[in-house]
């Protein structure tokens, strides 16, 4: 499981069983939690509570997730993951616009929204960690360094940012172009296939033979499980 404590989440939704379900969860991972009914509330807690972690609902009554969105990315450093029970293209490119880290449809699952989390965070606050557990692997960015199981494993400065790119974000399908984009970078002029190579070398060395760590959705992409 992912080691977090001290990292701080508003949680913004006026249905009160999602944010007593989420609060409760969230806590119980070692996350530092306050809630808010309402966006002008959200706002107003903003200054004082300094989270890392903004979860907007976007539809609420009076000021809407979007407004709550636009106005605290103008001022504050903080991460916007935005849920909406609607899956609608129009509203997840107006809340990117307006600044969102993160879009998630309801209804989804509480390991997707921790590994979301944890994305978020690491990339908007990497100096908060030295040595993070996930599962049975560690990843400590400071030696650039990841473990299986109190394993070194040896691993080139590429193979050691997609491998941590997986982890960071297991449980979710990740497509070639995706993984492409985040490892290799959006201006890669290389082929796809590239992906393949790198994914074959991380599991000769993770000894993923039958590949259960590191498996393949055909068509789809990667997704990695915890062991």
């Amino acid at each position: 499981m992912q080691q977090l404590k001290g990292i701080k989440i508003l949680l913004v939704d006026d249905e009160p069983n999602i944010v007593q379900f989420l609060e409760l969860g969230l806590q119980n991972e070692g996350f530092e939690v306050q809630t808010a009914n309402d966006g002008m509330t959200a706002i107003s807690m903003m200054k004082q509570f300094q989270p890392h972690v903004a979860i907007l609902d976007v539809m609420m009554p009076g000021m809407d997730g979007f407004e709550v969105c636009r106005m605290i990315k103008k001022t504050e450093n903080v991460a916007v993951i935005m849920l909406t029970a609607k899956d609608e293209v129009d509203d997840r490119v107006k809340g990117l616009t307006l600044g969102a880290d993160d879009y998630m449809i309801k209804p989804f699952s509480f390991e997707e929204l921790l590994a979301r989390i944890y994305a978020r965070v690491r990339n908007q606050f990497p100096n908060l960690f030295g040595e993070v557990v996930i599962g049975k692997f560690n990843i400590d960015d400071r030696r650039k360094e990841i473990k299986l199981e109190n394993r070194v494993l040896e691993l080139s400065p590429t193979e050691y940012e997609l491998l941590k790119f997986l982890v960071v974000n297991h449980g979710l399908v990740l497509s070639k172009t995706v993984i492409l984009d985040k490892v290799w970078g959006y201006d890669f002029g290389g082929e796809e296939n590239i992906v393949e190579v790198y994914i074959r070398a991380l599991r000769d060395k993770l000894n993923d033979k039958n590949h259960q760590i590191i498996r393949t959705l055909r068509g789809l992409g990667y997704r990695v499980d915890l062991v």
